[in-house]
């Protein structure tokens, strides 16, 4: 049997250069990273990586991304001995994450005259980047550029994948679809194509989860856009091999992947408009709560949408929060062609809340209140008036009414949760006793409370507790490591009023203390003037589980009120609610 023997690489090669025509005036530029063993922090790799880059020579001549900035001398000597880079016409920045726009500010200063390509939000981020001027032509979904040669160049809109400024770029000519990380794994080899798909599988599976899986509703946005392109002979990826044996497989893969995590999440679109008044800071504090509660949350910044990127947001979301844009002003014509397209999508079964943004000329709260509420849309909260400077209180209302408004579409699940459990099992869990607590804290002008059962003794050098918070709980963002709380301890026989006024259901920036007497501990928080006893604690870490957060706190400080008296105990029956 004959044997081949293969030549070992040295050790200098680690980093290489492929290039190869994969259509007519089209060359593949890949740089092969043979050996990186970790993409950013997210997952190890096993088989190296490529970063793909693409050149298309028509009349006009465009370059697809760059490379990662380790290629910089390879991929400029490469690329100037392939033509002038004065005769580089277009650069096409698919999105701006480094490892694709590496070496965007270095062909620049080789080719100033170089128009680059790309959606709004990576021209800004690249204005950081590059930090000189340059020509710019911004493009969003259906807009196109003729190369001439029939190349012509459509591109598909794709934020969040994985980054916020993605496109991707469809040539007419080829019927080549170049989609950047979309559809890419990390496999470094020299074949260029997908030959040996067993081969690529777990790669690919593996890249998808870490990079595409968290957004899978924008790839569902993705690949319905794609629909609407010519037929499509071939994926041209940022990383990895280039499809086009397995095309159907492959894309087909990613829809199921996608649509099994859409049906399991939920999301809510917040939009609001950067850089006006305080809707940026109010909206990531609603994004918060609403995450509490295990619902996706959608930050969308209607200065970076178009009207259709809106109307595929609210087709996929379940509820929608929306900042008062300006009536008057620089913004105001796009934002009002945006906000009545987000009415218009709006419908029946979602959930709504409004906030004011404390611009200089909101659109008026009501309006749109009234507009949602003859749709048959739910309001989740009332809206959220800005009668006062932003503040600790304000933010924690935010974050509230986006908490609010997570549990008001998660409510079937959490009951389905409930009745999930084994009888059996949960009869006996329900034998587990505690004692009644009130939990009490303060952070500036923001303050919280929450009756709690799940607290039990830690270790004794020092003195330290541990207590269960569900995530969904407002107080929980009052529980961070370093953060101060009370643990008032209730009296047996002496517990109820408390008890009934903590159990209460408050809504968001309610006073919580309103009607019960206390006074401040050292560390700032409430200590009841009622209860048995008290604890001021300072949170040292926290563990998470799979609804709880359990935390540990050492103790500063404790008194009794009355040596003789008992505390409340908590007796249970079933273990799947408190």
């Amino acid at each position: 049997m004959a044997v081949t023997a293969v030549a070992p690489r040295p050790a200098q090669s680690h980093l290489t250069l492929q290039t190869l025509p994969i259509g007519p005036d089209t060359l593949a530029i890949r740089s092969q990273d043979w050996d990186r063993d970790r993409f950013d922090i997210e997952f190890a790799l096993e088989n190296g990586t490529t970063y793909n880059s693409f050149l298309i020579r028509g009349e006009k001549v465009a370059l697809i991304d760059t490379s990662h900035e380790k290629f910089r001398q390879l991929y400029l000597d490469l690329v100037q001995g392939i033509l002038n880079p004065a005769e580089i016409n277009y650069l096409v920045v698919s999105h701006t994450e480094p490892d694709h726009s590496g070496l965007v500010k270095d062909l620049l200063e080789l080719a100033p005259q170089i128009t680059v390509v790309a959606s709004k939000v990576a021209v800004q981020f690249l204005e950081d980047l590059v930090h000189r001027p340059f020509e710019r032509q911004l493009v969003k979904n259906g807009d196109r550029l003729d190369l001439g040669k029939g190349h012509v160049l459509e591109f598909v809109s794709a934020p969040n994948l994985h980054w916020p400024d993605t496109i991707l770029t469809y040539d007419h000519g080829t019927q080549i679809l170049y989609t950047c990380d979309v559809f890419g794994m990390h496999y470094c080899d020299d074949f260029a194509w997908d030959e040996h798909p067993r081969l690529l599988q777990s790669d690919y599976k593996l890249y998808y989860d870490c990079l595409m899986g968290p957004n899978a509703r924008s790839v569902l946005s993705a690949l319905k856009r794609m629909e609407a392109l010519p037929p499509i002979a071939a994926i041209a990826t940022g990383h990895g091999p280039l499809l086009r044996h397995h095309l159907t497989d492959w894309v087909e893969q990613y829809r199921t992947w996608s649509l099994e995590q859409a049906k399991a999440e939920r999301m809510v679109a917040v939009f609001y408009l950067s850089g006006y008044g305080q809707a940026e800071s109010l909206a990531q504090a609603i994004a918060r709560g609403i995450l509490k509660t295990g619902t996706q949350a959608e930050l969308v910044d209607l200065r970076l949408v178009d009207a259709h990127e809106v109307r595929e947001l609210m087709s996929l979301a379940v509820g929608v929060v929306l900042g008062m844009p300006p009536q008057s002003g620089p913004d105001a014509a796009a934002t009002q062609v945006l906000l009545k397209t987000l009415l218009a999508a709006t419908h029946s079964k979602q959930s709504f809340g409004l906030f004011e943004s404390g611009g200089e000329d909101d659109e008026s709260v009501y309006l749109c209140r009234n507009t949602l509420q003859e749709i048959g849309a739910k309001e989740a909260f009332a809206p959220i008036l800005l009668k006062q400077p932003p503040s600790e209180a304000l933010l924690q209302l935010c974050e509230e009414a986006g908490t609010d408004l997570g549990q008001w579409l998660t409510r079937d699940r959490s009951i389905q949760q409930m009745k999930a459990l084994d009888a059996d099992l949960d009869r006996a869990l329900g034998r587990i006793s505690n004692g009644l607590y009130i939990i009490t804290a303060q952070k500036g002008q923001a303050h919280s409370a929450m009756l709690a059962s799940w607290v039990a003794q830690a270790s004794s050098e020092p003195p330290g507790i541990t207590l269960a918070v569900a995530k969904d709980r407002a107080i929980e963002s009052f529980m961070q490591v370093g953060d101060t709380f009370v643990l008032n301890v209730l009296q047996e026989g002496n517990y109820q009023s408390l008890m009934r006024h903590f159990l209460k259901r408050f809504p968001p920036g309610a006073d919580r203390f309103a009607g019960v007497k206390t006074y401040p501990a050292a560390n700032g928080s409430p200590i009841l003037a009622d209860a048995l006893a008290y604890l001021e604690c300072r949170v040292v870490s926290r563990m998470e589980t799979s609804d709880h957060w359990i935390v540990y706190s050492t103790l500063e400080k404790g008194r009794v009120s009355s040596l003789d008296a008992l505390t409340a105990i908590h007796h249970r029956k079933v273990g799947n609610h408190y």
